[in-house]
Parts: C-alpha cells; structure tokens; sequence
C-alpha cells in the first residue's frame, strides 16, 4: 500500500465557532492521542490536499504519516466525521503509534471466487461476518482481506478459523464464528416436506383408526 502522508499545523482554535471558522476557511480540524503521555494533540490540514490524499482508500483504519510543521509522526486514522450532504470531512481522529509495537484493527472481509456450491448446487452464497479484528504491525495493515469461497459446497460453512490471512497477522475474533454459508436453494427443504407428504398422511390415519379400533374393544 502506498504511503499516505499529511501535511498538517498545530492549532489552538477550539469550540463550535472556532471550527465553523476553519472549516470555512478550507481546513479540516483534527485530533491526535498521543502514544505514551497519553494527552492529545489538535491539528489541522488542507480539506483538499486530504481528499485527495484519501482519494481510492477503503479502509476504515490506515496508517498515516503526518507532517505536523516538520515532525513526523506515525498515526493510525481512526474515525473519519464526514458532512451529511457534502460527504466532505469535517473532523478526524488520530492515535499515534509505534512502527515496532502490533496493534488491533478491524479488517474488511471481500469474498472472491463462485462457490461450487453455488455453481453446480444452486445454493446461496451468504456472508455473515462482514470485517475481523486482528493484531499487526501498523506497517503491515491491509484495507480488506480477500478470502477465497471457491471450494466451499452446499450447506458448508467457512469459519474465521479456516481463514488464511498470513503470518504478519493473528487472529482476534473468535475462530468459531461463521464467515460465509453456502445455504440450499429456497424451496429445497418444502419440496423435500413435499415429498413425505403422503407418507405421513397415510401413517396418521393408519394411526387414527387404530386408534378408534382400540377404543371399541
């Protein structure tokens, strides 16, 4: 992934006027959580240059460097506030991190591949979990997963233990919960009832006139 970097300034601009008035002006008003003092820092960026910096990206959550006056500093965007109608930016959320110390993020899952149970069975292809949390090297953070649904037949399920993301990463959500289900086509199971039907009509009244018969002795 491409590195992307900010060029951002300190600011001491704080409250609702104050931001209204950045925001005006062009800027996007932002904040950073410091790693080890654990305060946080207010900055502010070109809206524009930001657009465009984020332009293609899907991921929630990237690593960023950000040039704030010269000082560079490692960060993990972290929550992204955009204008209802514009769809611009109107805040961002910062935490900077260490390029040697993991961190835990939520990665997007994207299901590639016809599952043969899909192909040759008729069934339908479900994603249940959308995203999965796992631990990394901020250099190492991917936009989304793609997991290969390929081989996976009807009426099987693909479990976040049976995913292969790769050495870099561990999992934290919890290997039994289902990913993506091949489920039978709609109808299946009432025509399968369909067919045992008769069956089961002919077993009741067998039943219900032994039933009578018993009762007459």
């Amino acid at each position: 992934m491409d590195q992307i970097r900010i060029k951002a300034e300190e600011r001491t601009e704080q409250g609702t006027a104050a931001v209204r008035r950045l925001r005006r002006a062009g800027l996007v008003p932002a904040s950073v959580m410091s790693m080890n003092k654990g305060g946080t820092k207010l900055i502010k960026f070109n809206a524009h240059e930001f657009m465009m910096a984020m332009r293609g990206r899907s991921g929630k959550q990237l690593l960023v460097t950000l040039d704030v006056q010269g000082k560079e500093v490692p960060a993990l965007l972290r929550e992204m506030q955009n204008d209802v109608l514009a769809g611009t930016p109107i805040h961002v959320d910062f935490s900077e991190v260490s390029l040697s110390q993991k961190v835990r993020v939520t990665v997007p899952l994207r299901l590639t591949g016809e599952a043969v149970g899909v192909k040759l069975g008729g069934g339908v292809l479900e994603q249940v979990l959308r995203s999965v949390e796992v631990e990394c090297l901020p250099t190492d953070i991917v936009e989304k997963f793609d997991v290969d649904v390929s081989a996976l037949g009807l009426d099987q399920t693909l479990f976040v233990r049976d995913l292969q993301l790769g050495d870099k990463f561990t999992l934290v959500t919890r290997g039994e919960y289902a990913a993506a289900v091949v489920k039978a086509p709609e109808g299946a199971d009432a025509a399968a009832a369909g067919e045992k039907a008769p069956e089961v009509i002919k077993k009741g009244k067998e039943d219900a006139a032994a039933a009578k018969a018993e009762a007459k002795k």
